[in-house]
């Protein structure tokens, strides 16, 4: 079996570390763990690490596109790879969730991501499993898109290093158990 983690965020040093860049921060989390680095693919538009655990080979992947235009990458690269959706996890932000809180999903609307939208028109279906991890509302009245490029206070950010160790977790448990309820059910909450 093979299966294909999809970190959501957008490419560039400027970006890196920011809300929206969360899902980047999980699949590098896991490259990191499996002693992998990711290499640009300019045809799929995504950086790839590629790894074996538990048996199984992993694609860690990092779309390229900008979070707007992630669903290119995935659509192009579970075609390429002969992968059924049942394959895929996409980890991404979720504004309306406070900092830290990590939500599972196996199917739902975009609830207004960008990213999401795109992976839902390019694979048409909402179907697919994802794990969203908050990154909480504007303070002080700063612009939506402002708050989702900026780096985490050293509060948020102590919660968020834990949201990614209980996701880390939780990935690795399901690519043990191949069960994302049995997954949802030990690490929601």
């Amino acid at each position: 079996m093979t299966k294909m983690i999809v970190g959501l965020g957008n490419p560039g040093s400027k970006y890196h570390e920011t809300r929206h860049n969360i899902g980047f921060m999980l699949v590098d989390k896991m490259a990191q763990a499996a002693n992998e680095t990711f290499t640009e693919d300019k045809v799929f538009k995504a950086e790839i690490a590629t790894t074996r655990l538990y048996g199984e080979k992993i694609f860690l992947v990092k779309p390229t596109t900008f979070m707007n235009k992630s669903g290119e990458a995935v659509y192009a690269l579970l075609t390429y790879f002969g992968l059924d959706i049942e394959d895929l996890i996409v980890i991404y932000d979720d504004l309306d969730m406070e900092v830290g809180k990590v939500r599972f999903r196996q199917k739902g609307s975009a609830g207004g991501h960008n990213g999401i939208k795109s992976i839902i028109k390019h694979l048409g279906t909402q179907e697919f499993d994802r794990v969203k991890i908050g990154i909480g509302r504007p303070k002080n009245g700063l612009p939506v898109h402002h708050h989702v490029l900026t780096k985490f206070e050293d509060d948020d950010r102590i919660n968020i290093l834990k949201a990614l160790d209980r996701v880390d977790s939780a990935v690795n448990f399901y690519l043990q158990e191949h069960d994302f309820t049995k997954m949802t059910q030990k690490y929601s909450g």
